[in-house]
């Protein structure tokens, strides 16, 4: 029942409902702030792995071309492979690998085929970085007629290798070397590529099995006995 002459105002907040309206916005601002920077940390992270990773992937596509385009040797300009401790003269370091590969591009202003003698090994970096290790340097040699030292052309691969190793299957088992200047003539079935990361020593190292389809071939007929009856 309402007196006559009273007016009823409207019930506004207390101090403590105040408090703690302003204390549940404090906690909700904390926590979508910390599921803010948390989703910046895992972005961030992200990036960086795609960012390590690409160089990675990067070197590994075009080492499986040259491997999979590799030559038998045969001639002048398909000469030897050889992978392990290869004895480079033009490399400043034993190189990992030599190979004669079909990758070489065309141009119209260059009178170079697309033979090309293409050598990987580590070299120390030019820039040190956190994580160590050497370069994974490409060597380019595409002048193979030359009769004085040829031009070598560095590609840089990748960084922060810790080692690179190069193993051929020749049918039955993988070795750890492969040179047909000695007692391997041909080229092995495949090649085995590991490489260790300088920033993931405990880590298993990045490995790809590269089929070697390539063989090499003569033109000699074969000569057939033949018996009459």
């Amino acid at each position: 029942m309402r007196l006559p002459g009273f007016i009823q105002r409207p019930r506004a907040f207390t101090l403590i409902e105040m408090v703690l309206a302003m204390g549940v916005m404090a906690i909700v601002l904390v926590v979508i702030n910390a599921a803010f920077f948390s989703a910046i940390r895992l972005r961030q992270r992200t990036a960086d792995a795609v960012d390590e990773a690409q160089p990675v992937q990067q070197a590994l596509t075009v080492l499986r071309r040259d491997l999979q385009c590799a030559i038998a040797p045969s001639g002048t300009l398909s000469g030897d492979f050889k992978a392990g401790a290869v004895n480079e003269p033009n490399m400043s370091q034993n190189a990992s690998i030599e190979i004669y590969t079909t990758t070489g591009a065309l141009h119209d202003n260059e009178p170079w085929g697309d033979i090309q003698k293409v050598t990987y090994e580590l070299k120390d970096p030019t820039v040190r970085t956190a994580s160590g290790g050497k370069d994974l340097v490409r060597s380019i040699t595409r002048n193979l007629l030359s009769t004085t030292s040829p031009d070598v052309q560095d590609q840089w691969m990748m960084g922060g290798v810790q080692t690179i190793k190069f193993e051929c299957f020749d049918g039955t088992q993988w070795l750890d070397n492969w040179d047909t200047t000695t007692s391997n003539t041909n080229l092995p079935v495949a090649v085995r590529v590991s490489i260790q990361l300088a920033n993931d020593p405990a880590d298993p190292p990045v490995a790809m099995v590269v089929p070697v389809v390539s063989q090499s071939a003569t033109n000699q007929l074969q000569t057939v006995a033949s018996t009459g009856n």
